[in-house]
């Protein structure tokens, strides 16, 4: 769902929504303060304190799970070049026309790998993969019934196999294998809560302090606007 949304949009949108938690808990820490004024304020400065200690807990543990997954894509990518590359060598080691139609192909597929998903055209970029895949194994099928004791053969359908697993490998790195959504949420209405309770403690004393809160939003929502671009 945020695929399509522009970083600086996200940054936006949870600087907004922490500033507006951080409003709503000051103007109901002054209302309940002025509606029991003889009452103790309580260890709510230790909540919060508690609460921003959490929050830096989530944030680091979150950000070392989105920094794992960004560099094992960023492996793959250079893997998945490395076998298109072989691939595209090997494939010289084909009788004419095949080895022609075959490079031809893999001019083809090479593009579709490289995609942002925000463009929009991932599945369709994913299923034009997959069919020039099939159209490849099949002519190294072919291929593979004509001459069975070919060795070079051999070693062109060991490179194409090889670049296949790379790319299922890829797609389920890229496409699946992320930071999970419910950590992402648990993070935001973490965030939201806490900015809510600083300001709720701001109310209880009847001071706060705009700049204070304005760098702590920011630097909360930059956290997690790094996690979920990453």
């Amino acid at each position: 769902m945020l695929d399509s949304l522009p970083v600086g949009g996200v940054l936006v949108v949870l600087a907004v929504a922490m500033l507006l938690c951080f409003e709503a808990g000051y103007r109901i820490g002054r209302w309940w303060q002025g509606k029991t004024p003889d009452e103790k304020e309580g260890p709510t400065g230790m909540i919060v304190g508690s609460l921003l200690a959490l929050m830096a807990f989530l944030l680091a543990i979150t950000m070392g799970m989105a920094s794992d997954r960004y560099n094992a894509r960023r492996g793959l990518v250079l893997d998945e070049a490395n076998a298109i590359g072989t691939v595209y060598l090997r494939a010289g080691y084909l009788p004419q026309p095949v080895s022609d139609d075959t490079r031809t192909l893999l001019r083809e597929y090479i593009p579709l790998r490289i995609v942002s998903s925000d463009d929009g055209s991932l599945d369709v970029r994913l299923a034009r993969s997959a069919e020039i895949s099939n159209s490849l194994w099949s002519m190294a099928e072919d291929q593979a019934r004509a001459n069975p004791d070919s060795v070079v053969l051999g070693l062109y359908i060991d490179a194409l196999n090889h670049m296949f697993d790379v790319s299922e490998s890829r797609v389920t790195a890229g496409v699946y294998a992320r930071v999970p959504s419910t950590v992402l949420l648990l993070l935001v209405i973490g965030a939201c809560l806490a900015l809510a309770m600083v300001g709720y403690n701001a109310g209880l004393t009847r001071r706060r302090s705009l700049l204070t809160a304005v760098v702590l939003v920011i630097a909360l929502s930059a956290v997690i606007t790094l996690v979920i671009d990453l």
